[in-house]
């Protein structure tokens, strides 16, 4: 009996612990969630809505500038995401060596971009490649350019310029955790494959990528989640242009609730299309990296 009582008190704190983390979780996650979800069932300018039901899904197929959206964003995802990933796993290789002198110092560096502020790292980029910036210059130096290029007003090129500073952001924080990866694997897997005569290319590819693959998926699933709700590199950057060339759908919803007249159910459409695509493409990565 007493023990019973005593487990009942133990059930009973330990709910009293629980709820109130809960309560936030459901107030500042799901609430707003469902309450998006419900707005994208409306229709109307401003605040003068009524029921669509799902006419703003609807409305999705046959919008262009969402279309260009979407578009745009899969560029940077296909492009951008496998170059980033892969660029981190070498840096982390090399920063796991045990021979390597200053480490501390390299791990600080390869960083230091993640905890710059997007819009001062936005800034950078954006004067590099002005008109008059060191990109022009150094490429007119060395004479592969005859006259500056705009990069930021063309279609193509301001597509790289994005790529390039999304890249640079956030190479740094995924290396971090393929370093965390790699300080777990045992070192005497390398060494006995070293006097088997593997290459240091054979390690990496049949021991480091494999045991790597848990956090390969995690940071690829990130990445993916991240680029699809990309915003201010491309608002800073280009402001979506030249034209819509570069807009993202995150940019679009803003200027649907912001800048044109306000179009708040239709809105929430789009971003609930962008989490229904983050759940496909998770799932999807879930299916192919986790054989289990």
């Amino acid at each position: 009996m007493a023990n019973t009582t005593l487990t009942k008190k133990i059930n009973l704190y330990g709910w009293l612990f629980v709820i109130p983390a809960a309560l936030f979780i459901f107030i500042l996650n799901f609430y707003p969630m469902i309450s998006a979800f419900l707005l994208s069932l409306q229709s109307g300018r401003g605040n003068n809505l009524k029921f669509a039901g799902l006419k703003n899904y609807a409305r999705l197929f046959q919008d262009e500038m969402f279309l260009t959206s979407v578009g745009n964003v899969l560029t940077y995802l296909v492009i951008q995401v496998p170059i980033m990933l892969l660029l981190a796993l070498v840096l982390a290789s090399l920063l796991n060596d045990p021979r390597l002198k200053g480490k501390s110092i390299f791990r600080t560096l390869i960083f230091l971009p993640c905890a710059t502020s997007l819009v001062s790292s936005a800034m950078i980029f954006k004067s590099f490649f002005s008109i008059d910036g060191i990109a022009n210059t150094s490429l007119m130096a060395l004479g592969l350019l005859s006259e500056p290029l705009s990069w930021l007003t063309h279609p193509i090129w301001s597509k790289f310029v994005i790529i390039l500073t999304i890249t640079w952001r956030w190479t740094g924080y995924n290396t971090v955790f393929y370093l965390a990866g790699l300080q777990n694997i045992d070192r005497s897997v390398y060494e006995a494959a070293r006097i088997d005569g593997a290459s240091g290319s054979r390690q990496f590819f049949s021991i480091t990528i494999p045991l790597l693959k848990p956090v390969i998926l995690l940071t690829t699933i990130m990445s993916t989640n991240g680029t699809l709700q990309l915003f201010d590199e491309v608002k800073n950057l280009t402001n979506g242009g030249p034209g819509i060339s570069t807009l993202s759908i995150s940019q679009y919803i803003y200027n649907l609730s912001f800048m044109y007249n306000p179009q708040f159910g239709y809105a929430a459409a789009v971003s609930y299309a962008i989490l229904i695509m983050v759940a496909v493409l998770s799932f999807i990565q879930v299916k192919v990296g986790d054989k289990r």
